[in-house]
């Protein structure tokens, strides 16, 4: 029954996320990005000045020229996810050899540029929605994105959390430009802070994982020095100092000329196949409902994930999914809201057997599991208190008169015990039942999950 119930729930979502993204996928090729807002040839609405710092906040205090890269390679999550993963199993490669080998992979610049400093191109493939997102957001608002920079850079000034030391320089170079650079032109540190702390202000990106700063008093850390000096010896034209941002022509700045990374980014579909696995990435717009959606996939020989995301801004309603499964099962989470409504499922499967759990908002919930011999048990309740229950075929219910069997049971139990019946188990805590919990599937079906999913692009 359990399973029933778990898959019935993920498939919603699921088939929720693979409706909103039957627009065509555009990847029209654009030879130049929009600078401004006001040119914006994007998908959907230009994001606002408040959307655009919370997409950057997590970079804004890199030095300029890691800024430049990360900014560049955001425009290629495909070949991020695959770097990432190329990196992971060639940990034995080191300094010339190292760079030998990235220089003859069909990357990129600005991705190969990012394999010297793997906590950052790591942190970009855990969080690929977001690098998506910067990217598009880079292709088609330059200059917004390099203002929104700007401002964070001064919000964390102000708050004295952003002063030159041993690891950086912070110059004023004119009222609205800060530049940051290395303190050591052979050495990069990688700022490691909390965007919701730095700025004096929660500027915090939905769904985005912070990797925790370092222990230390500062508010802005950093890790390892990197030497780019030493390891870009050979002359390799992607290495660190070929990249800069160039703040008065707000772009980022290659071999001295202006770069807006992927021509063809204007949302759409990538794919990469090779001997460490298979990644794939997608994104869609649907103009006549306003609804936006991504979703992605990677899989090697450990395992595979797959993400997917929506929102709509004119409902409200968003979604979002991860699911995933290796050498000892599979496990997913899912989240679903409308209405300010919003529900929470995970669950897994292993040799021993599932289990699942769902909460909303509004006081449902459900909870259930099954073993691999054949034993079941699950129990709900709906958001007016209603509550159900099955256990080895059992079934009982609660309405606030005691527990009690339905006609297909023999046993009863005390108030203590199982309730409720079995079609209710796996839908409790949706059904309206006088709860105000989710009608339908039907009706779910037509807008899901929280933000921090889909968030709005």
């Amino acid at each position: 029954m359990i399973r029933t119930f778990t898959r019935q729930l993920l498939s919603m979502t699921l088939s929720f996320l693979l409706l909103i993204t039957t627009a065509p996928f555009e990847a029209g090729a654009q030879q130049a990005a929009p600078t401004s807002s006001t040119e914006y040839s994007g998908q959907g609405a230009p994001l606002s000045a408040d959307e655009l710092q919370q997409l950057v906040a997590p970079i804004a205090l890199y030095p300029d020229a890691l800024v430049a890269q990360v900014l560049g390679a955001s425009t290629f999550p495909d070949q991020i996810a695959y770097a990432n993963n190329w990196l992971l199993q060639n940990q034995s490669l080191t300094g010339k050899a190292l760079m030998h080998a990235v220089d003859s992979q069909a990357w990129d610049p600005s991705v190969k540029g990012l394999t010297q400093f793997p906590s950052v191109l790591d942190n970009m493939a855990k969080n690929l929605s977001w690098t998506s997102a910067l990217g598009e957001a880079y292709h088609t608002q330059a200059a917004d994105v390099m203002t929104a920079i700007q401002f964070l850079r001064a919000k964390a000034q102000a708050a004295g959390n952003l002063k030159s030391g041993q690891q950086i320089v912070v110059v004023q170079q004119a009222p609205q430009t800060i530049v940051i650079q290395s303190a050591n032109p052979q050495v990069v540190y990688v700022p490691v802070y909390n965007p919701a702390v730095v700025y004096g202000y929660p500027y915090v990106y939905p769904s985005y994982v912070y990797a925790a700063p370092p222990p230390s008093t500062a508010v802005l850390a950093f890790g390892a020095g990197v030497a780019v000096g030493a390891m870009m010896s050979g002359g390799y034209g992607w290495g660190y100092s070929s990249w800069n941002c160039g703040w008065h022509s707000t772009t980022v700045v290659y071999r001295g000329g202006s770069y807006y990374g992927n021509s063809a980014w204007h949302g759409g579909y990538y794919g990469s196949n090779g001997p460490g696995g298979v990644s794939h990435y997608g994104t869609s717009y649907n103009p006549s409902t306003g609804t936006v959606a991504r979703g992605g996939t990677a899989s090697n020989g450990y395992g595979s994930v797959s993400a997917g995301q929506a929102y709509n801004p004119r409902t409200g309603a968003s979604g979002s999914t991860v699911q995933g499964s290796n050498a000892y099962g599979s496990y997913g989470a899912s989240t679903v809201s409308k209405n300010g409504n919003t529900a929470y499922s995970q669950h897994q499967t292993t040799s021993q057997g599932t289990t699942g759990q769902v909460h909303t908002t509004n006081g449902g919930s459900a909870y259930g599991a099954s073993g691999k011999y054949g034993n079941s048990a699950a129990v709900g309740q709906t958001a007016n208190g209603d509550r159900y229950a099955t256990a080895n075929g059992n079934t009982y219910k609660n309405t606030g008169s005691g527990w009690s069997g339905n006609s297909n049971n023999t046993q009863k139990s005390s108030a203590s015990g199982w309730g409720g019946q079995e079609k209710s188990s796996g839908s409790s805590a949706f059904s309206g039942a006088g709860g105000g919990g989710w009608q339908s599937r039907s009706a779910s079906a037509r807008g899901s999950a929280s933000r921090g999913g889909g968030g709005r692009r």
